[in-house]
């Protein structure tokens, strides 16, 4: 039988290196064995049994396109973060794209709750995935924590920065801050807090893979976002043996449980630094904070096992396919 020809849009190539393009390219792949995927970041019009975007909003051109172009073909859309938290209930022609497709993806359950009521019944989830890594033998002179994401409103490093000023260095912690400076204000907050503040380093945008060298070699990944559609880098961190501090929203409750006790309210910098206190403070007790965040950590690893996620994204595929009602 001849595999079904496949657009997959996503609005950040390879040269983005964000959780975006990681999930475009890893779908692609997963996708290959039932499908021939065409991966690009805007639909040329080229022909194809079915449509895949990442992004109602990003996406919205191509989204349109196809549903004007290609009636009654299969058109799925995944909602990010941005789209579920913002831009759905605000811009209209996100909006309009949740009209057009004909199944939704949302990345953790949480997100089918932000969906219009007229448009929850349609949707999937799907949890994300990566290859598991070792743990990394940790130092015990300090407590090493990571945040990973580049710097803008919606990743929240104004907290970040916050909370390494209200450390004193003597407390033995350490914070390695990665991600580009999209935000030249951010930017600046960024040195000025590596200027005033010892323990704690932007590092800037670095390749993947040494990103997840460094996650393995970290204590704790804290990760205060403001909005998440399911963030890459939580499940990255949990697959590499690396316990999370996250800012208790949504997106990261859908991908680690309302029981999860790693979290700390939005936007506290205050309460986040008690967190990181604390998980110093008991660092080689086995029932201490650390403790108990790794071993929840290393229970919620098989959530964002590849197998399932390849098996729910062919099975929604799959459904795609099977609503096409071609002219």
């Amino acid at each position: 039988m001849t595999k079904p020809r496949l657009i997959l849009v996503t609005p950040y190539l390879r040269s983005a290196n964000n959780g975006n393009w990681q999930t475009a390219s890893r779908w692609a792949g997963m996708l290959r064995e039932a499908a021939r995927v065409t991966l690009c970041d805007r639909w040329d019009g080229r022909p194809a049994e079915a449509m895949i975007a990442l992004h109602a909003r990003r996406s919205a051109a191509s989204i349109h396109a196809w549903a004007q172009q290609q009636p009654g073909r299969p058109l799925g859309v995944v909602l990010t973060g941005t789209d579920l938290y913002r831009d759905i209930h605000a811009d209209a022609t996100a909006a309009a794209s949740l009209e057009f497709a004909g199944g939704l993806a949302v990345l953790q359950p949480e997100g089918v709750a932000a969906l219009p009521p007229a448009h929850r019944a349609k949707a999937r989830v799907i949890y994300q995935s990566c290859a598991a890594r070792q743990a990394l033998p940790k130092t015990g002179r300090v407590l090493r924590a990571i945040a990973v994401g580049h710097l803008r409103e919606e990743k929240a490093p104004d907290t970040l920065f916050a909370a390494a000023r209200a450390l004193a260095p003597a407390v033995g912690i350490r914070i390695d801050h990665v991600g580009g400076g999209l935000d030249p204000a951010l930017q600046a907050a960024a040195e000025t807090t590596a200027a005033a503040c010892p323990h704690y380093r932007w590092l800037g945008a670095l390749p993947h893979a040494a990103t997840r060298r460094r996650i393995q070699q970290a204590h704790l990944l804290a990760h205060p976002s403001r909005m998440e559609g399911g963030a890459h880098v939580l499940m990255e961190a949990v697959r590499s043996g690396t316990p999370v501090l996250a800012s208790r929203i949504d997106g990261n409750i859908g991908m680690l449980g309302k029981e999860y006790p790693g979290y700390f309210t939005l936007g506290d910098a205050d309460e986040l630094a008690a967190l990181l206190r604390r998980c110093r403070a008991t660092q080689s007790q086995p029932d201490g904070l650390l403790a108990q965040l790794a071993r929840q950590a290393a229970a919620l690893a098989p959530r964002f096992a590849p197998d399932r996620e390849r098996a729910d994204l062919r099975q929604w595929l799959h459904e795609l396919l099977l609503t096409a009602n071609h002219p």
